[in-house]
């Protein structure tokens, strides 16, 4: 691990990592991807017990801050001295957020808006490193009298205000099409986190199809 903060000391603050995934599944992460090519490491942390192995060793030694790649978007993960100007203006931004809030499960998905690559994905799920690590304590023993073992599962559905699809759910006229396209964008980053099963692939599945007609 020394040598690990070291060698990356000028390159990242923190250490970027997948965890409970296979090698596969790792190399096939857009987050991962995304990391990758702008030249970052990230570990595959695969131990039962990794939540408790980082929270020790973060405690241990200030210079090691584990973040997992899909705590949030890449803009957040890497500190930039640029800031990146939403298309959108406030009033717009208004306008698209109860849109895209009555059309997900408001009682699993907090939306937010954020100004980021215009080439970035337009909808993206991201689960808080504090709330995620939290539950995996628990559920592998210790950190059960926090009760976080039994809280619901939350994320974060980041809408990337500058990208064009984005920009024609908020101009769409039609109620049925612009539902539509929430609902499309809304699948595909959960089909991007492993998160769409059941009767709900095999309607992203249909919805697909109708779309290329």
């Amino acid at each position: 691990l020394s040598g690990y903060v070291e060698r990356m000391k000028d390159k990242q603050e923190q250490i970027f990592y997948m965890a409970g995934n296979t090698l596969k599944e790792c190399q096939e992460s857009p987050f991962v991807e995304r990391l990758v090519k702008k030249g970052y490491e990230v570990l595959l942390l695969d131990s039962p017990i990794i939540s408790h192995l980082m929270q020790k060793l973060e405690t241990s030694n200030e210079k090691v801050k584990f973040t997992r790649v899909d705590a949030d978007h890449i803009d957040n993960l890497i500190k930039k001295d640029d800031t990146v100007i939403s298309k959108l203006s406030d009033e717009e931004k208004e306008t698209l957020k109860p849109m895209i809030e009555n059309a997900v499960p408001k009682q699993t998905y907090t939306v937010q808006l954020e100004a980021m690559d215009s080439n970035a994905s337009p909808f993206i799920i991201t689960v808080p490193e504090f709330m995620r690590r939290m539950k995996e304590m628990s559920a592998s023993g210790g950190g059960g009298m926090m009760g976080m073992g039994n809280l619901p599962e939350m994320y974060n559905l980041v809408v990337n205000t500058n990208h064009e699809l984005v920009g024609e759910i908020l101009n769409t006229k039609t109620t049925k099409k612009r539902d539509r396209l929430i609902s499309q964008s809304f699948d595909l980053a959960k089909l991007s986190q492993n998160l769409l099963h059941g009767e709900e692939l095999t309607n992203f599945i249909k919805r697909s199809y109708d779309l290329i007609k």
